[in-house]
């Protein structure tokens, strides 16, 4: 991955991004707790500074985290060692997704990838990092990635055109549409990214040895909710909350959803 992905997120808040929309990680962390198994060693490449890798330990699980920007994996090492938690990792590691020769063959019982794919906008490097992800993780082991959309962020691109440029101009929004690359003209915004799309996904992880068994829309029907919306349903108490949320969670499963969702969530098995 290029330098400016780097200097991207040297720059930006990405736990708080995910406590600002917080239904990404609900929903992302609901699959994952009900497919995982009870135990095991998982690691989280791309993990940022360690939103799920945390989760994960503070659910007894073995974790190894790593990404490719120091300044992130510095970030995660401190939230451990503040939630008194560094006996559960293994590892706090700079590494890119594309090379883990740092990581053994069948290393993991389970591995999340939800951030890298879609920073790499080469189809060579692309396909490396899943394969490192195959090789690295054990046979009949889950794995978690996720994906950005060309539909979705085509509907951003059209609605809020000036925070997306060269998406503002029709030439810009045409070639994004046919090469699902986007690289933002304006210095320090979003950039070096590929978006799929939605039926590309499957056939992808399949063809690196994986099985699918979920595509999930991390933003279900609920993608649009803030703080306060989530206080007014919090206001029905606890128990009719969790009603509300066990809809949101149902409908993430939902494939006509998958084209409104910012991020998909791919759980597969690696055969």
């Amino acid at each position: 991955m290029g330098s400016s992905i780097v200097e991207y997120y040297n720059q930006f808040d990405e736990w708080g991004r995910l406590d600002r929309e917080p239904i990404e990680f609900l929903v992302n962390w609901y699959y994952m707790r009900r497919s995982l198994p009870a135990q095991g060693h998982i690691l989280d490449i791309g993990a940022g500074p360690g939103k799920y890798a945390m989760a994960l330990a503070q659910h007894g699980y073995e974790v190894t985290l790593a990404d490719l920007t120091p300044r992130l994996v510095d970030i995660a090492k401190s939230i451990a060692e503040q939630l008194d938690i560094t006996q559960q990792f293994r590892g706090f590691d700079v590494a890119d997704a594309t090379d883990l020769t740092r990581y053994g063959d069948a290393a993991f019982d389970a591995a999340l990838m939800l951030g890298p794919l879609y920073h790499l906008q080469q189809d060579a490097d692309r396909i490396r990092a899943v394969r490192e992800l195959h090789r690295v993780t054990k046979r009949g082991g889950l794995v978690f990635v996720a994906f950005m959309t060309r539909t979705r962020h085509l509907m951003t691109s059209l609605a809020d055109p000036l925070q997306w440029k060269p998406n503002h101009e029709p030439e810009g929004l045409i070639a994004f549409a046919q090469t699902g690359e986007f690289n933002h003209t304006d210095a320090g915004r979003f950039t070096g990214a590929y978006y799929f799309g939605i039926d590309e996904i499957e056939p992808f992880m399949e063809a690196q040895g994986f099985r699918t068994i979920a595509l999930i829309g991390s933003s279900s029907i609920a993608g649009s909710l803030r703080a306060e919306r989530f206080d007014y349903w919090h206001s029905f108490g606890e128990e009719r909350f969790q009603e509300i949320m066990d809809v949101v969670y149902r409908e993430a499963a939902n494939r006509f959803n998958l084209g409104s969702s910012s991020h998909l969530l791919y759980i597969g098995q690696a055969e």
